[in-house]
């Protein structure tokens, strides 16, 4: 992955100092932090990818440029409102953006449309041209409807366009939102895995910008052919080490009158040699997260050898969730080093090369993470490997013991500490949606609690490092399925008053029909007509079985 991110970067740095520009004055980027971001591709969760993706692009983005940054879903599990314009539209904002989306939960609900509608208003869209991006991986889920939005904006905005990237959204939800791209004159993108994001964001976030016909110039006269180099570097980790001609790169840049670098000559990679105009340059050599550069300055008729030293090592490491298990691909591995102000963060099996001194290694798997400082000298090359100690552990919820699996999008698990606080409460650890949902662990006494729509279960367990666990919790639930044609609310109770003759309720819904999964049992159901009017029926649920109940 670290070799993906670094391969992307460099062409984006080239094609930027060359082509790319913003197609508006001002861009706001809209981020999806909803809860469904935690899900996975490839072993590693999308708002990794998300976070690194942005980063990416936006190290590539002229200084300039004017960049905001909104999030919805970042603050509160379940309000439609939770919407943020957490860096507003200026210039030198990539790190602001960058560091935003490092530090923001994701766990709330999916209000893209009125996300839309808010950054038009902040880009003042009815006065001056205005560009929004969209990043979702889920569909709208607060009653907007983003195909009428885009309608509405293309109508009353200057010079509005709205570009969306479906991330990880099948064909058919991609369908769903694509109208509000359609209808501002923007794209939209589908992107299924991170090399597609990071294309998508280069396409809408760095798109090039149409630059008129130059007019046609007289033909140069030919000059003569140059049979020799007048420049060629070498670069080397340590001094007196080998050359390095694989994996570096060297920038070049035109020195201004007080030394520092001016306008970018050329990026080159490996083993570099040419031919520079003479005048004054600053040459930076690279290799991994290691740099140093020189001023340079080139004369008529001489051939310059200058040796940079990077006074850098090599660091190779293999995150493994314990001793003697396989490399864990979706490890994140941050290093930090002196002088770095970001960590850089690596996937899985990781080699970089770092500046010599104190590597401060940090290695997460699931909810166990590991911080080891690795002294790193000059020219030297560290292979080990990183032990998080974790155990791993696969979640089902079945109806009944040996029965169906639970596979609806009401499955949910939670995992607690088992020891109890002062207060009765219990720390949460972390949370997962669905069937097989999988969860690294340190060793401790954990409780899991399992919910399957209405029914609720807590099974304690414990973890071991190195140790797999499939988790199998029986619900004791059965389906409960409701009609009441004609009504506007249904809602269960459980059949028992409390001591103010008032019954619990389990659930409801705003519709003529209700299904749900509900612990076995006794309970009364309640219809509700627009007139007040109201039905009663009592049912009983069996674990495993299926129920009908009809409210005439």
């Amino acid at each position: 992955m670290a070799i993906l991110a670094r391969s992307v970067a460099a062409a984006i740095l080239l094609l930027s100092a060359t082509t790319f520009g913003f197609a508006a004055n001002k861009v706001i980027i809209i981020l999806d932090a909803s809860g469904s971001m935690w899900a996975q591709i490839d072993g590693k969760p999308k708002l990794e990818i998300a976070r690194e993706s942005l980063r990416t692009v936006l190290q590539s983005v002229p200084a300039d440029d004017e960049i905001g940054f909104m999030a919805y879903g970042h603050r509160e599990k379940g309000s439609c409102d939770d919407i943020q314009l957490i860096v507003p539209p200026q210039a030198g904002s990539a790190s602001a953006i960058s560091a935003a989306a490092d530090s923001m939960k994701f766990l709330g609900k999916t209000p893209l449309t009125a996300a839309v509608k808010q950054a038009a208003e902040a880009l003042k869209y009815t006065e001056d041209k205005a560009t929004v991006v969209l990043i979702t991986d889920g569909l709208e889920t607060c009653g907007g409807d983003p195909c009428a939005l885009g309608k509405e904006l293309e109508a009353s905005g200057v010079d509005f366009t709205a570009d969306v990237v479906g991330f990880g959204l099948t064909a058919d939800e991609g369908k769903q939102i694509a109208c509000l791209a359609d209808n501002t004159g923007g794209k939209y993108i589908q992107a299924s895995d991170e090399k597609a994001l990071q294309e998508a964001l280069v396409e809408t976030v760095a798109a090039p910008a149409p630059e008129p016909a130059p007019a046609p110039a007289p033909a140069p006269a030919p000059e003569p052919a140059k049979s020799e180099f007048n420049f060629m570097p070498t670069v080397v980790l340590a001094e007196g080490g080998d050359a390095v001609i694989e994996g570096n790169a060297w920038e070049v840049y035109k020195a201004k009158s007080d030394g520092t670098r001016g306008d970018n000559v050329t990026t080159e990679y490996g083993d570099y040699k040419a031919n520079l105009e003479p005048g004054d340059y600053v040459v930076v050599a690279r290799d991994g997260e290691a740099k140093t550069e020189q001023k340079i300055k080139i004369e008529a008729g001489q051939v310059y050898k200058p040796l940079f030293t990077l006074n850098a090592g090599t660091l190779i490491l293999h995150p493994r969730p314990s001793q003697g298990a396989d490399v864990a691909s979706g490890a994140s591995v941050v290093v930090a080093y002196a002088g770095v102000d970001n960590p850089p963060t690596y996937y899985g099996d990781t080699k970089v090369v770092l500046p010599a001194g104190d590597e401060k290694v940090t290695v997460t798997i699931g909810q166990g993470v590991v911080t080891e400082t690795i002294p790193l000298a000059a020219g030297r090359v560290i292979d080990k490997d990183i032990i998080v100690g974790v155990g791993h552990v696969v979640a089902n919820a079945y109806y009944v013991a040996g029965g169906d699996k639970a596979d609806g999008s009401g499955t949910g698990f939670k995992v607690l500490k088992a020891k109890k606080k002062i207060d009765g409460t219990r720390d949460e650890v972390t949370y997962a949606y669905g069937p097989d949902s999988k969860f690294d662990l340190p060793p401790d006494d954990y409780v899991l609690i399992a919910t399957v729509d209405l029914a609720v279960v807590e099974q304690p367990f414990s973890v071991k490092v190195g140790e797999f666990q499939d988790l199998k919790v029986a619900m004791n639930a059965g389906v409960l399925a409701i009609t009441a044609p004609g009504t506007s609310k249904i809602e269960i109770f459980e059949t028992k008053k409390d001591i103010n003759g008032n019954r619990k309720s389990i659930g409801y819904a705003y519709d003529e029909k209700y299904e749900a999964a509900i612990t076995a049992g006794d309970y009364a159901v309640v219809s509700e007509k627009s007139d007040n009017s109201k039905k009663e029926g009592a049912v009983n649920v069996k674990a495993g079985e299926r129920v009908e109940l009809t409210l005439q």
